[in-house]
């Protein structure tokens, strides 16, 4: 059997990805004729066309898109391997962490407790959107990527998503509340609340049980930032619905008090990892050695 010619699979990669055969050609510094004969060749070898051509524009056929998903398996995992080996004997190994820009502060830096102080450990936080964080794992650009929103899975998905720790949520407030006494239905009906927004699971879930309790607070605030929750909290505009983890400090100073926990919601933080040939050995250590877990 004739190997396969992995020139010919870079340049079908490549064009593929740019979708336009005179734009990869000037990237390459090639001829578009020259680029063209050596997709012929790969299609030539795998017995089926891999383009068809609707005006100026590639289209990839049926058979050019399974080849495209082998070929970004490939590449990916040789741009995998050469990242790993460069690490080897290095005096500092490099952790690079995604993480939802609205999760927690404190949890964030709870997880990344074990290794943070490590002398020969450098981490690399990055925060952004879900989809943007995803793509940087699957791009290998990310070793791990923690939310509180894991990735839908199917039998295709390469995301592995790994369930750290459950968080009670809570109703918080200034001290002042607390020695006003009342139950839940009391400070929910006498103060205004700060919330999550509503696509978020706590908000769907609190939603549901001033429902349950016949009560319609006032809303202060909506917002999809943690970070911003808790300087609201702390400036006491309104009652936040939030885990208590996130104003931690706030609670262990007195600032501010847990006035009741909201039966039946909870949030949960996952770390989302990849199904690589050389993951990154500090994944392994935060996940099952002495990592961060959350009391319920």
């Amino acid at each position: 059997m004739v190997a396969l010619n992995y020139n010919h699979l870079r340049y079908f990669w490549a064009v593929a990805h740019d979708g336009n055969l005179t734009r990869t050609a000037e990237r390459l510094n090639l001829s578009q004729s020259a680029l063209s004969v050596q997709i012929k060749k790969l299609e030539d070898r795998l017995g089926h066309a891999l383009f068809e051509r609707r005006g100026r524009q590639l289209h990839l056929t049926e058979a050019g898109r399974i080849a495209l998903d082998h070929a970004d398996t490939i590449f990916s995992a040789g741009d995998e391997l050469v990242g790993t080996l460069k690490e080897t004997g290095r005096a500092r190994r490099a952790l690079r962490v995604g993480a939802l820009a609205t999760l927690s502060r404190n949890f964030q830096l709870g997880f990344l407790r074990p290794v943070i102080y490590r002398p020969d450990v450098e981490v690399v936080l990055r925060s952004g959107s879900p989809t943007e964080l995803l793509r940087a794992l699957e791009s290998l650009n990310l070793d791990v990527v923690l939310t509180n929103r894991p990735p839908a899975l199917d039998a295709v998905t390469p995301f592995v998503s790994h369930r750290l720790a459950e968080q009670r949520v809570s109703l918080v407030g200034p001290r002042s509340d607390e020695a006003s006494g009342g139950g839940l239905r009391e400070h929910l009906a006498a103060r205004p609340v700060i919330l999550p927004t509503p696509e978020s699971s706590v908000r769907i879930g609190f939603d549901a049980l001033t429902d349950r309790l016949g009560v319609r607070p006032q809303v202060a605030a909506e917002v999809d930032d943690m970070a911003m929750m808790r300087l609201l909290a702390r400036e006491g505009i309104g009652l936040a619905v939030l885990p208590p983890i996130v104003v931690k400090e706030e609670l262990e100073s007195g600032l501010l008090v847990e006035l009741d926990r909201l039966p039946g919601i909870a949030e949960t933080f996952h770390a989302v990892t990849m199904e690589r040939r050389f993951p990154n050995p500090l994944i392994k250590t935060l996940l099952h050695g002495e990592a961060f877990r959350v009391d319920a």
